[in-house]
């Protein structure tokens, strides 16, 4: 039988429901087996993942695209019978080279470190690189993309702009930052659930974190300057990436950064792999989705939990929506003069949070936010953008490329 249709079965008889759980509840059905708690009916209604796509997910209420994410993932659990099966070709993986003009250079991940070697300035300056989890062909995610890469460009080429509360007069000899970003394009890869569940992270890190190696001494980079940016399920593969460069290296990644980092599906039982606090010198994730697409597991240093564990932060119209909302939260910050547009209070609980009984310590999400920086932080954003409750009605994005250049 294939194990990928072992999903669309009913194996187990249950005694509890899958309504939209609680964070304790949640953390609570993870130690439980399925059977503990899914329902007959619904395990008869779970469609296998060759019958399901990330259209049908568009299409679907949030809620009830989290809870079917949320089974899915759970009866893979069971006896882990989705294997990790799927690793893209490096020559099918599209890498984009953007310099501060907005310029691009097509490549991809067999041959982008040579391009960027032969460029005249990379390595100055900062290298950032964006790894994708989800492919563009969705609107909300080539949505949330675009701002991000225009962000960067932005960053890159613009002057920087003090934050609200800052005298603008300290800030008049201020350069742009300058740099590069990279964006490493896996999410085109993923074309359906099956890649998606199936994706090797392990083997795709291994390959991905091998370039990385080959980019700091082919092109002078100082792993300091390096910051890796990862979507989705994107993140565990960046996480492997990471071990890999420390494999090769003997040195760890400076920073990585998850946007919603995913639960992986397909995993060895025996084998840890994917993201973790550790990974990087300093380690941040942004949960969006944590009880649709998402994860409520802490994977950094510090987490931040825009309106709690939640299916879908505000304004989420379905899961992959949900998701994208990390990226474009962090693009918000990108963007010079709205780094601290998203501060943040250390609590456990969105009640707490807005009760004010959290720990007292505050933080910035995003870009800004602070090596010495630990635990799970809780904020409130809004429903569109601009996102972060510091930002004004003003706060637009400048469009600096042809959106449809990616």
């Amino acid at each position: 039988m294939n194990p990928l249709v072992v999903l669309g079965f009913v194996a187990i008889v249950a005694a509890g429901s899958l309504a939209s759980p609680t964070h304790q509840q949640h953390s609570q059905q993870q130690q439980m087996k399925p059977s503990q708690w899914l329902k007959p009916s619904e395990l008869e209604s779970t469609p296998s993942l060759d019958e399901l796509s990330f259209e049908d997910l568009e299409k679907m209420p949030l809620e009830k695209g989290a809870k079917l994410m949320r089974k899915i993932y759970h009866l893979s659990q069971i006896d882990y019978s989705v294997s990790p099966n799927f690793v893209p070709s490096p020559s099918n993986v599209p890498v984009y080279i953007f310099n501060g003009k907005g310029e691009k250079e097509t490549c991809n991940l067999n041959n982008y470190v040579d391009i960027a070697k032969n460029k005249p300035t990379f390595g100055e300056q900062e290298v950032s690189v964006f790894i994708t989890g989800l492919p563009q062909s969705l609107d909300d995610v080539k949505k949330a993309n675009t701002r991000l890469i225009q962000a960067y460009i932005q960053r890159y080429s613009q002057k920087p702009q003090p934050p609200k509360d800052e005298d603008e007069s300290k800030w008049q000899n201020e350069k742009p930052v300058g740099g590069h970003l990279v964006v490493i394009d896996l999410g085109s890869t993923i074309t359906n659930m099956e890649r998606y569940a199936s994706l090797n992270v392990k083997e795709t890190g291994k390959m991905i974190g091998k370039t990385f190696a080959e980019l700091m001494d082919e092109c002078d980079v100082d792993v300091e300057d390096v910051h890796v940016v990862a979507q989705g399920i994107a993140a565990n593969v960046a996480g492997s990436a990471a071990k890999a460069f420390k494999d090769i290296t003997s040195h760890k990644l400076d920073r990585i950064t998850a946007l919603d980092p995913a639960r992986q599906v397909a995993k060895d039982p025996k084998a840890l792999s994917g993201l973790a606090r550790g990974s990087a010198n300093f380690v941040d994730a942004i949960h969006t989705s944590a009880l649709g697409m998402g994860t409520t597991r802490r994977v950094g240093d510090v987490d931040f939990f825009p309106h709690g564990p939640c299916e879908g932060v505000p304004g989420s119209r379905n899961v992959i929506d949900a998701q994208a909302r990390a990226t474009r939260f962090y693009a918000e910050t990108v963007r010079p003069g709205n780094s601290r547009n998203f501060p943040a209070l250390e609590a456990s609980s969105l009640k707490q949070y807005r009760s004010k009984e959290g720990y007292g310590r505050r933080a910035y999400m995003g870009i800004a936010a602070r090596r010495d920086t630990t635990g799970d932080y809780i904020l409130e954003v809004n429903e569109q953008s601009p996102f972060g409750k510091r930002s004004t009605p003003q706060q637009k994005s400048v469009k600096s490329f042809n959106e449809q250049s990616y």
